[in-house]
């Protein structure tokens, strides 16, 4: 493990992913030490950086090894058991987001329980922790309005992530067989109607220990098979009374759950035109991956800012228009090298904004994300075409439509 110099400000990060990786490049931009607590040296963190912990987010000794003489301790995800954090908190650490704040992006009926509380809109639910309690589960869905027609939604309570531990069910047969394979397998679920969307969006917010908040633009997310393909910033067509509507009621959960640190809500937009609270994140986010070059301030840099408390940054846009593409590993990785599909992508699209993540491709697997700039909110479509074929060279290293260097 690197020692730094005494002067150098030492924040901890839990986890050794992607979004640690890219924490790290902000961390050296800030003067900062990052130090990260990885389960295998290959992991995308630790390929980068000097200061790394090898142990266990579930183990409480490898916890106070990572946090040992660090400012603060934070995370790239959300799994370290809160019953760990509160005897660190006890032990005078400073744990950021808190555990009693990240408790609500941890348990999804914990979090339902707390917006409903505080009067944030979400989708209608119901909670089932064992089997003797399935039978509520007809109970619920008969008072939905058109249970047989919307189908609905079973989600682990804990756990789960880019479509993981959330299964969309035809109907309430299929649900309660979804329930019953979960509860039988020890996994408290979260039953929900199915909404009826026009599209998912985003609202990424940072809160500082201070009390200071800061607000991106609200994003719009594409999903295919539960995972985030693309990411639209500002979120098109978005009228400005409802954009600035998500902004404030992220910044008023970021103060009600005591968070500190990046927050993202993310957000269903009903067909009605109304917003619904679908899942939150206290962390570095998947859909603040186009911050990186599409504003004045990362997401990465905001979260070291506001963990640190120091005074958060400028959120203002530095183009009218992002869009960014996530690189998903194809069902066989090609033959070509990912420099040479590299060499290739920059001498079609030189103006692509590639983050790789030093990750072994799998299907499905996202292994980098792809941001590109747009001058005139009139050209998105071809903006959003351009990465879309972008990200699938990267992946499959064959052009989807057709094109060839040497023709």
């Amino acid at each position: 493990m690197a020692v730094p110099s005494p002067r150098t400000p030492v924040v901890a990060m839990v986890g050794g992913g992607q979004l640690a990786r890219m924490t790290h490049q902000a961390a050296i931009a800030l003067g900062q030490n990052l130090r990260v607590l990885v389960t295998a040296a290959d992991e995308p963190a630790a390929q980068v950086s000097p200061n790394v912990v090898i142990g266990s987010h579930t183990e409480l000794d490898d916890l106070r090894r990572v946090a040992s003489g660090a400012t603060v301790l934070t995370f790239d995800h959300e799994h370290v058991p809160t019953e760990l954090l509160e005897k660190l908190v006890a032990e005078g650490v400073n744990v950021a987001p808190p555990p009693q704040a990240l408790v609500h992006a941890q348990d999804k009926l914990v979090m339902r329980q707390r917006l409903e509380a505080l009067g944030a809109p979400v989708p209608r639910y119901t909670g089932i922790d064992n089997l003797d309690r399935l039978g509520e589960l007809d109970a619920f869905a008969a008072g939905l309005d058109a249970p047989g027609d919307a189908g609905l939604v079973v989600k682990a309570v804990r756990g789960g992530y880019d479509g993981r531990g959330v299964r969309m069910a035809r109907d309430l047969a299929q649900a309660r067989d979804i329930a019953r394979e979960y509860l039988e397998g020890g996994v408290p679920v979260l039953v929900e109607e199915r909404v009826q969307l026009r599209r998912e969006l985003s609202a990424l917010v940072a809160r500082s220990p201070f009390g200071q908040g800061a607000a991106w633009p609200v994003v719009e997310t594409v999903q295919r098979d539960g995972i985030c393909v693309q990411v639209i910033a500002p979120a098109p067509d978005l009228p400005d009374d409802v954009a600035a509507a998500a902004q404030q009621l992220a910044l008023r959960l970021a103060a009600e759950l005591g968070v500190v640190g990046v927050l993202a809500v993310e957000l269903f937009e009903t067909v009605e035109g109304g917003l619904l609270i679908n899942e939150l994140a206290m962390r570095p986010h998947n859909s603040g991956h186009w911050t990186m070059d599409g504003s004045k301030t990362s997401q990465f840099e905001q979260h070291l800012r506001a963990v640190l408390d120091y005074p958060l940054g400028d959120t203002e846009v530095t183009v009218p228009v992002t869009v960014m593409a996530n690189v998903l590993g194809a069902a066989e990785a090609p033959a070509m090298s990912v420099d040479e599909r590299l060499h290739h992508l920059f001498a079609r699209m030189p103006d692509a904004r590639v983050h790789l993540y030093g990750k072994a491709e799998r299907p499905g697997r996202k292994v980098g994300h792809i941001n590109f700039l747009g001058a005139d909110p009139a050209a998105l479509p071809q903006l959003r075409e351009r990465a879309e074929l972008a990200a699938h060279w990267l992946a499959h290293g064959q052009w989807a439509d057709g094109w060839d260097a040497h023709s």
